[in-house]
């Protein structure tokens, strides 16, 4: 690839903004699209900021899951602090994860111990285990004794509970960050506010220029088109050419991030496996917590999903409220961060999944995240990002690989 090439990114979250930074670092001038006013105001800023390492798809037997998310999970710190040129250390969460395995979880509580220390065992074993959020080079998951399961829960529908090595960061820390690099690079050009309606070869072959088109009537040329949308991504994929395959959902969900007026000290809990909920313990005064089905506003296989304006979004406060309650009904220590609650907010955004089904199914293809990764007609690039946590790595291995080069060479 050519340093006077110049490339269009569409979408402005994890992803689309990593992808930028990276091209603009090799020379490369890029035109970044998002029909929202600024970058990282979606979901990339919105939702629990959990650093998988593929402990949570224990519906997932076969480990694939686990193998696909862990490399990029593993290396989310390092590759995010040379993004943003600072550490991750002061939002990073300050203890392990519990697990803590419901009575209809779809894996039950024995399984989901052996599914863990299988997990461990490929933690331990993969060479990046050290760059992790926390050093996980000695990766091991603990059972609950009776006594620990009942310090975090009196509930019977908690029937078992794991310690677990994974952490979380703060989204919205990040996000801000991300938004100030962007700003910051001369070779990137925002054009926020635009939506992006298609995209199409601009003359006779795939490989060579890339037109875009935006509601506000330009279409401009490319050398290269990559989509990193979330929602929205096939419609765009399928103007240029690339066809949907497989089954997909598009669900958009809501969760309460909430802040304390003292510090209040909590674990970060996840119950699992099903459509449950999770709390994350930022700092001791910042908490995001959800529960499944109070959050889910819809739930599409629509290619393009319904405008959020359409969709029926209840209350802010009846949904803190209900969410509070569900999970101080499983777990009393809520009660502790709800006590002191400061202020509270509900934020949403779309989660695009190659899955359907019911997370009560355990056949649910949604229980799996095996099936993402990079597609590409020519010279156009689409990507299903997958998770959160591995944006910032498919993103680089992306651009060493249109820039055909190894680790040390430049564009």
């Amino acid at each position: 690839m050519k340093a006077s090439r110049h490339i269009a990114v569409l979408g402005a979250g994890i992803m689309g903004c990593s992808v930028a930074l990276y091209l603009a670092r090799k020379g490369i001038a890029v035109t970044l699209f998002d029909e929202a006013a600024e970058p990282f105001t979606g979901a990339s800023r919105w939702n629990e900021g959990k650093i998988h390492l593929g402990y949570i798809y224990s519906a997932d037997s076969s480990l694939h899951s686990a193998r696909h998310v862990l490399s990029g999970g593993l290396l989310f710190k390092p590759l995010v602090e040379d993004l943003l040129a600072t550490s991750l250390e002061p939002v990073i969460t300050a203890q392990d994860d519990i697990y803590l395995c419901h009575r209809d979880s779809v894996v039950a509580a024995d399984d989901m111990a052996h599914y863990l220390d299988r997990v461990s065992e490929l933690v331990r074993a993969h060479p990046d285990a050290h760059h992790y959020l926390t050093d996980v080079s000695g990766a091991t998951s603990h059972r609950l004794s009776a006594a620990e399961l009942a310090a975090n829960s009196d509930s019977r529908e908690i029937v078992a509970g794991f310690h677990v090595p994974e952490r979380s960061v703060e989204t919205t820390w990040i996000g801000n960050r991300f938004q100030a690099a962007v700003a910051a690079e001369p070779l990137i050009h925002l054009r926020m506010g635009e939506r992006v309606l298609a995209a199409h070869p601009a003359g006779d072959s795939v490989h060579g220029p890339w037109t875009v088109a935006t509601n506000t009537g330009h279409t401009e040329s490319y050398s290269h088109v990559v989509n990193a949308l979330w929602q929205g991504r096939m419609v765009i994929d399928a103007s240029a050419g690339i066809r949907p395959r497989g089954v997909w959902s598009n669900r958009y969900r809501q969760s309460v991030f909430l802040r304390t007026r003292r510090t209040v000290h909590t674990p970060c809990a996840i119950i699992a496996t099903g459509p449950f909920g999770d709390i994350k313990n930022y700092n001791g005064r910042d908490f995001y917590l959800s529960w499944y089905p109070a959050g889910l506003r819809i739930d599409s296989s629509a290619v393009e999903p319904p405008p959020l304006h359409t969709l029926n979004l209840p209350d802010p406060a009846l949904l803190t409220g209900t969410v509070l309650d569900t999970l101080q009904s499983l777990l009393p220590w809520v009660g502790d961060i709800r006590a002191e609650m400061e202020s509270s907010r509900v934020e949403g955004g779309w989660v695009f999944a190659a899955g359907r089904g019911e997370l009560s199914d355990p056949a649910a293809s949604l229980h799996k995240r095996s099936d993402y990764g990079v597609t590409r007609s020519g010279n156009y690039l689409s990507i299903d990002t997958g998770k959160y946590a591995t944006a910032p790595w498919t993103a680089h291995n992306l651009v060493q690989a249109l820039c055909g080069e190894t680790t040390t060479n430049h564009c």
